[in-house]
């Protein structure tokens, strides 16, 4: 018998039918959606094989809220740089940065609920004011953010950048002392990947 703690099995038999084994009911990707909202853990396992399909079952799921008329939460030039990023060697901080960036915008939910109930009772420009200032910090710490993790894998200036004068090279104790810096980030990033593993 499975512990109250783990999480509910779903089995995708050859037919595409989804059997929620905690219920013992027949269930279709939309009931998936509406126990991820409800925040119910679950897995889903062909039936034949026993392999977890949960990635792409939950992909699926996203693929079909997306094409719902109204439904469109990914803009396009999101979608554009995600795809980008297949097979690139950013490809491995991806993840890693929109569970991050999703966790935080989870957190800041109830603050951004907290000022729109606040901001009733004010003209229409105001109330949008306040949550958008709040939307507009988390991007630019989720780009900061991104941009921290993506330093720490080209640590050398692009090509691209132009600086105005040529800058003095550092001293020998600057040098080692960045170098030791590179080496601990590097090791900090390898610990955090082995963890994900």
């Amino acid at each position: 018998m499975a512990a109250k703690d783990d999480p509910i099995v779903i089995k995708k038999y050859a037919n595409r039918r989804l059997y929620n084994t905690g219920t013992s009911t027949y269930v279709t990707l939309e009931d998936l959606a509406d126990m991820v909202k409800k925040g119910e853990e679950f897995t889903v396992q062909d039936a034949k094989t026993g392999d977890d399909i949960t990635h792409p079952v939950l992909t699926q799921i996203i693929f079909e809220l997306e094409n719902k008329d109204g439904q469109n939460m990914l803009p396009i030039p999101f979608l554009r740089q995600l795809i980008s990023f297949y097979g690139d060697q950013m490809q491995m901080i991806v993840p890693s940065f929109l569970e991050q960036s999703m966790i935080a915008f989870s957190k800041e939910q109830e603050r951004f609920r907290e000022q729109l109930k606040g901001a009733f009772g004010k003209t229409p420009i105001d109330m949008m004011k306040t949550p958008m200032k709040a939307l507009e910090e988390q991007t630019r710490r989720n780009v900061e953010m991104f941009q921290n993790a993506m330093r720490m894998f080209t640590p050398f200036p692009s090509a691209g950048s132009n600086s105005a004068a040529p800058t003095e090279p550092p001293k020998k104790d600057e040098k080692s002392d960045d170098l030791q810096e590179l080496k601990a980030q590097i090791a900090a990033m390898q610990r955090k990947l082995d963890a994900m593993s």
